[in-house]
This record gives structure tokens, C-alpha cells and sequence, in this order.
């Protein structure tokens, strides 16, 4: 893709590639952002694509994309800046996101499961997220109930449930599995 594809960064913080010739080489079959105003899109969506922002800052490593604000190319510390002090928690969002992504999974906002990332084997559409994955320090305590909750929710929807444990730059994952007796 060598670095053509440009992402706006717009005054909310949001990140958009207008362009539906290149929302569509990201999205499809890499499975990077959503197209707007598509809940199911096809290949063949003719629709800009809102980026999240551990997706853009990621793409802007790999040199797959150009982030731009108000006509100027924003570098990646730059960036980076700007999401570490809007978002809560970015850093180790995106830690976790790259390592994801780095084992070749598609990884995507986890909100509609109340957690951080949903985790495909090959992406959404093709096959079902077969982990949520929630975000923890390594100092943080989690309680009983609290797993509880987590694999209750994670086995309705019938996926894995995994803690990523963020210490120093590095991710531990903790996987949680219920079977019914």
C-alpha cells in the first residue's frame, strides 16, 4: 500500500479515510476499520471508513497509512501524544492491540461485549470472535465476582474470555474457559 492511503484526524478525535477506493483496501480482507453507515458491508461498499484510533496509530507504524490534521502530516509520536491524552489507557490498549495483530489475528472494539477487543481467527463476517479480551495492569486486582461476570457473559456469547495482563511494555494472556458439567 506504501503509505497512500491518508486518514484525517478531525477536531473530535476521530479518524476517517474519505476515500472509499482506499477505506475498501484496508477493509477488505484485513478487516481495518468500519465502513460508516454500513452495519454489514460487502467488498464492494462505496462509504468512507472510520478508523479506531489503535488501528490508525498501528497502520501509521506500518507505513500503510498518512495521518493527516488540517492538511499536515502528523508523525507518529505526534500522534501517539494526541490519543495518550484523550484517550484513558491508550498505551496499553494499543501494546495489547500490536501483539494481537503481530500473531496474525483481526482484532476489533470489544464495546457491544463489554470489554476492550473482540478476537477473530480470520474476521468478522468469516467467522466468529472466538475471544473477548479485556485490558488489565498487572497491579490490578480483579475479584471472583468479577470473573464470574466475564465468563458468564463470554460463554452466552460463546467465546473465551482472556485478561491481558500489561507489565513494562509486555503482555501476559490469562485465558478463562467454562464448560458445562
Amino acid at each position: 500500500m506504501s503509505g497512500k492511503t491518508v486518514a484525517e484526524l478531525l477536531d473530535d478525535n476521530r479518524l476517517v479515510v474519505w476515500s472509499p477506493d482506499q477505506a475498501r483496501l484496508l477493509f477488505n480482507d484485513r478487516f481495518y476499520g468500519k465502513p460508516l453507515g454500513i452495519p454489514r458491508p460487502t467488498k464492494n461498499f462505496d462509504a468512507p471508513l472510520l478508523l479506531d484510533p489503535v488501528e490508525a496509530l498501528y497502520l501509521l507504524e506500518k507505513k500503510e497509512v498518512k495521518v493527516r490534521r488540517q492538511g499536515k502530516n502528523l508523525p507518529k509520536e505526534n500522534l501517539r501524544k494526541i490519543f495518550e491524552s484523550t484517550f484513558d489507557g491508550f498505551s496499553d490498549k494499543y501494546l495489547v492491540y500490536k501483539e494481537l495483530r503481530e500473531r496474525g489475528y483481526v482484532v476489533t472494539p470489544g464495546i457491544k461485549y463489554g470489554c476492550d477487543f473482540a478476537v477473530y481467527g480470520e474476521g468478522p463476517g468469516r467467522d466468529h470472535a472466538p475471544y473477548v479480551v479485556q485490558i488489565m495492569k498487572e497491579e490490578e486486582m480483579i475479584s471472583a465476582s468479577e470473573i464470574v461476570k466475564a465468563g458468564r457473559l463470554a460463554s452466552t456469547v460463546r467465546k473465551a474470555f482472556i485478561i491481558a495482563v500489561v507489565n513494562n511494555e509486555k503482555v501476559r494472556f490469562i485465558e478463562f474457559n467454562w464448560w458445562k458439567a
